[in-house]
């Protein structure tokens, strides 16, 4: 179900942008995925990317209808390069605000300062969205999910992110801190309380961007509404880090 492919060019990831549901867009690239929320007040962007990709995505901000300079906030899932490398870039860009996860503040540097820095409860509020933050360390230890309600003929949906799934930082001598699996585990049980009607992806991989968005552009049918995905993934997403640790037990 959560598939991903090597590309070897920056071009080899161009993604068709599509509306997911009522404001929410993906304008981002196989290889690193974006989100753009149309709140009537201005543009709030999910994670630029890398910096050989960032032509892509402003392309793509242009095809949905919107403009670049209409980008109000930028968030900041966490510090890594896939999703921060082209932060500093579109500020410059845009005059946007960034934000970021406290504890990641300092590895972020490398790439951009934030504006604003995130911790639990905190709520980011423009135009006809506001999101709610919760700190969901583990990938990075201040990795932050989000959550926020949108709306399409007449039917409210809340959406959901998880700001960092990867388990790449899971395996020995690649931990981003100290106690990264356990807070990884307990971000995860954390998460499972929240109910997701549309779960949208830190990667494309998460919830099958790829191919659910074809469907929708070449069908109508919209597989992104579905509240048991969120719950599958995290399944996935704990069942992948006991599989870390069980090969290296039998090593």
């Amino acid at each position: 179900m959560f598939e991903r492919r090597i590309i070897i060019h920056p071009w080899e990831g161009k993604m068709t942008p599509f509306k997911i549901i009522g404001n929410v867009y993906f304008c981002g690239t196989f290889q690193a995925s974006c989100h753009l929320i149309d709140t009537g007040e201005g543009l709030i962007l999910i994670d630029p990317g890398y910096s050989n990709t960032l032509y892509l995505v402003v392309s793509s901000i242009y095809e949905l209808g919107f403009k670049p300079k209409d980008i109000k906030y930028i968030i900041n899932t966490h510090w890594h390069e896939d999703h921060t490398e082209a932060t500093r870039a579109m500020v410059d860009l845009t005059g946007a605000k960034t934000l970021l996860g406290r504890y990641d503040e300092e590895k972020a540097k490398q790439y951009f300062s934030p504006d604003i820095l995130i911790q639990d409860g905190d709520v980011l509020t423009l135009g006809n969205t506001t999101i709610s933050f919760m700190e969901t360390p583990g990938h990075t230890k201040g990795t932050i999910s989000f959550f926020f309600k949108t709306e399409e003929n007449g039917n409210v949906y809340r959406v959901g992110m998880f700001g960092g799934a990867g388990a790449n930082t899971m395996v020995r001598n690649q931990f981003d801190y100290d106690g990264c699996r356990e807070g990884y585990r307990d971000s995860i049980h954390r998460l499972r309380k929240e109910h997701v009607d549309v779960f949208i992806g830190n990667h494309v991989w998460n919830n099958n961007t790829y191919e659910h968005g074809k469907l929708l552009l070449e069908t109508g049918e919209n597989r992104f509404v579905d509240h048991n995905l969120w719950g599958t993934f995290l399944d996935f997403c704990e069942k992948r880090l006991d599989s870390v640790i069980e090969k290296e037990n039998l090593l």
